[in-house]
């Protein structure tokens, strides 16, 4: 669209982007994968998400062909967990220095364009609150700044941070969350992965998604809107598991998906994880006739296609 711009830090002025984790747990290789799922859906993504772990190198030769495919440029969002073999404590002291800087090398050598970086995402999940664990939510704060900051050292200035909540309500009552958030100067952006389990039925019931038993909690977006007035919010990861007995329901899901979306303006980037063997389900959005057009006429929604992926 006309006037539509992105900013440094990959925030459209218009709309939102449209991204995929596609076919998840299928074994095809990343770039089949996508071009597989934007066939299904009828449009190229703005965000491919990919994952790795350890001392993986990325952007990988294949995910760097993604990023610059002369038929559609795209963004990466790249989730990364640095390492399995120390605690979080442990990387904030610099256990793993050494391929923090061998990556930044590597970025630098090869990929200068712009990409989304988020670093060991969903946290919840994996913090100890003892002490002395090494895994308590103000050990996760520092081993992300440090990765950060050691990343920018060592030359990294095109990484577009991102701080990925998994978006529960039920971790959100720890006393220890607000402890998790790693720092404004260190966070570009702010994520959750919310999935439409049985007690979800729209997309405001997904990304406001509240307790009986946290009855203060107000939802995700809403608490967002008010602890980063400032940050640009993505959907992560967000998908919609099978319903049986209600062969239609992803139909009717993505539609108010379509219907919704306009009134959380906040929300800069929705990215589905798309796959047949999620944790939890499958998130396949065209299992259904129904879901599949659905779901193709929210991918092809002006709001989600009218600022243009940028070329650098």
């Amino acid at each position: 669209m006309p006037g539509c711009e992105v900013s440094a830090k990959l925030i459209p002025s218009c709309g939102a982007w449209w991204g995929m984790t596609p076919e998840v747990f299928t074994g095809r290789r990343p770039a089949q994968a996508l071009h597989r799922a934007e066939r299904r859906m009828g449009r190229t993504a703005d965000i491919m998400h990919v994952y790795h772990r350890g001392s993986e190198l990325f952007p990988t030769r294949e995910e760097r062909s993604i990023a610059r495919d002369p038929g559609g440029h795209r963004l990466l969002l790249v989730n990364w967990k640095p390492s399995f073999d120390h605690t979080w404590a442990e990387i904030a002291r610099g256990a793993v220095d050494r391929r923090i800087d061998r990556l930044a090398r590597h970025i630098t050598r090869t990929f200068p364009e712009r990409f989304f970086l988020t670093v060991h995402h969903e946290p919840e999940d994996d913090v100890r609150a003892a002490r002395g664990s090494g895994m308590t939510a103000r050990d996760y704060a520092a081993m992300f700044r440090h990765v950060v900051l050691r990343l920018r050292e060592k030359g990294v200035r095109n990484a577009v941070t991102v701080m990925t909540y998994m978006g529960a309500p039920n971790w959100a009552a720890e006393p220890w969350f607000e402890q998790l958030y790693p720092g404004d100067d260190v966070v570009d952006w702010v994520a959750m992965d919310p999935y439409a389990d049985d007690r979800v039925q729209t997309f405001d019931g997904l990304i406001n998604k509240t307790r009986d038993d946290f009855a203060q909690w107000p939802g995700f977006y809403r608490w967002m809107q008010w602890r980063f007035p400032g940050k640009p919010i993505m959907l992560a990861e967000w998908g919609v598991f099978e319903r049986p007995g209600q062969p239609r329901f992803k139909e009717s899901f993505f539609t108010s998906v379509r219907q919704e979306m306009r009134r959380y303006p906040q929300i800069k980037a929705l990215v589905y994880f798309d796959s047949p063997r999620a944790p939890r389900g499958d998130t396949r959005f065209d299992t259904t006739p129904g879901g599949r057009e659905a779901f193709a006429v929210l991918a092809r929604d002006p709001y989600l296609s009218s600022t243009p992926v940028p070329q650098k």
